[in-house]
């Protein structure tokens, strides 16, 4: 037996690999926000909260910022990709969509440690700020996936 290798008792261990957290700051820095096409799905709860924050009414929210997409609703874009909040930072950053305030931790950044990594070439919140417990990962991505029920 390699002595190298540390023994790991009969029980399997299903912990996620990212088990002992996971470090991570927003930067502020748009690379999320701007950029590719892409889209930034918001809920009922999101649009009457965004559009209060903004001061003004929902129609009006609705018809400047947002569009359908197969029967669900995003924020608009800009013809080279940039969300439509992003001006030299996001204008709407304290009552962003779920779909923002969970970033990075969705399921697929999630997978494995490769796709983690993938994601810190281009985020460089990675590995700074303070360490996410699991339980917070977690909960981020329980909130993630259900932000449409």
């Amino acid at each position: 037996m390699d002595s190298t290798i540390p023994e790991k008792n009969n029980q399997r261990d299903n912990s996620p690999w990212f088990k002992d957290g996971l470090r991570f700051e927003c930067q502020r820095c748009g690379r999320c926000c701007r950029g590719g096409p892409g889209v930034v799905w918001v809920n009922k709860k999101e649009r009457e909260e965004i559009s209060a924050y903004l001061g003004i009414q929902e129609t009006a929210f609705a018809k400047n910022y947002l569009r359908s997409i197969n029967g669900r609703i995003s924020l608009l874009e800009y013809g080279n990709g940039d969300c439509i909040m992003y001006d030299n930072g996001c204008k709407i950053y304290e009552v962003r969509p779920c779909q923002c305030r969970t970033f990075p931790f969705w399921t697929w950044n999630l997978e494995n440690e490769s796709e983690w990594e993938k994601v810190k070439k281009t985020c460089p919140g990675i590995d700074k700020g303070k360490i996410h417990a699991l339980e917070d990962i977690q909960d981020n991505l329980k909130l993630h996936e259900k932000r449409f029920d």
